[in-house]
């Protein structure tokens, strides 16, 4: 099976972290990664977004690595029909069979990945591709390792949450940057652009909790690291279709997460 053919069921065949980064990525290449789980309805508008400004990006390319999580909803006859549109070069499925964490998803996109630059978002379209554009330019511009998003900086905002969700999403934030310390304005925000090469260094060499708490954990590594990070405001918007996934197991493996870094994070000082 060639590599950019999509999979249907199981885990897939591909590379494996270590043999795509001997090579350190196509360096014109964005690689997408896309956990997904019921998100059949967003899926094709998030496509078609991407697709669109990276039509706008000089020497820029893409792939999408969808990472489905076995969804009843049909996610992965979608993301297999976006790939005779876009062709299979550019949307990847690479499916699992049932939910394994959100960290774990972001893992196995990866070890597919063939771009030298990674980009993690939500499919949901709370991540509007059209940041895209702003987190290349100022990679470019600044020739940093990181860019990430960021809500609370700048003109960044929430738009669409009421105010149980504002009120979590705030709380975490400040308790994770009171215990840690890390310098961003947006410690649990997940939409972000990284040097593949960094990132592959932070996975191998740290431990990391999974869940919510994984996106924070690697900006905390990552800064410890010496490496360097920088914030783009961005809007984000509550999902178009389907319902949210944040609920009180994700908010208690969220502090157990930030538990743990706090300790480890300590311990390495």
């Amino acid at each position: 099976m060639c590599e950019g053919t999509p999979v249907r069921g199981g885990e897939g065949t591909g590379r494996n972290m270590s043999a795509s980064s001997s090579s350190g990525g196509q360096a014109d290449l964005y690689s997408i990664v896309l956990p997904t789980y019921n998100e059949r309805e967003n899926l094709p508008l998030c496509v078609w977004l991407i697709d669109k400004v990276f039509r706008e990006i000089d020497q820029a390319s893409y792939e999408v690595i969808v990472v489905d999580d076995g969804s009843p909803d049909g996610t992965q006859d979608v993301a297999f029909q976006l790939a005779t549109v876009y062709g299979k070069e550019k949307i990847v499925l690479r499916p699992r069979e049932k939910k394994l964490g959100l960290g774990s998803a972001y893992l196995h996109g990866l070890s597919f990945a063939r771009g030298a630059h990674i980009i993690i978002m939500d499919a949901d379209l709370s991540h509007h591709p059209k940041y895209i554009k702003d987190f290349i330019q100022r990679q470019r511009q600044t020739g940093c390792d990181v860019v990430s998003g960021t809500r609370y900086a700048g003109n960044g905002g929430v738009y669409g949450w009421n105010l149980w969700r504002k009120t979590v999403s705030k709380c975490a934030n400040l308790l994770a940057t009171v215990a840690l310390n890390p310098k961003v304005t947006d410690l649990t925000g997940s939409f972000r652009l990284y040097r593949r090469d960094v990132l592959e260094r932070i996975l191998r060499e740290s431990d990391l909790p999974k869940g919510y708490a994984f996106q924070m954990a690697i900006a905390v590594r990552i800064k410890g690291a010496g490496y360097s990070m920088e914030e783009v405001p961005i809007t984000f918007v509550d999902r178009l279709y389907g319902e949210s996934k944040l609920g009180p197991t994700e908010i208690i493996t969220y502090l157990k997460g930030l538990w743990h870094l706090f300790w480890t994070v300590e311990e390495a000082q």
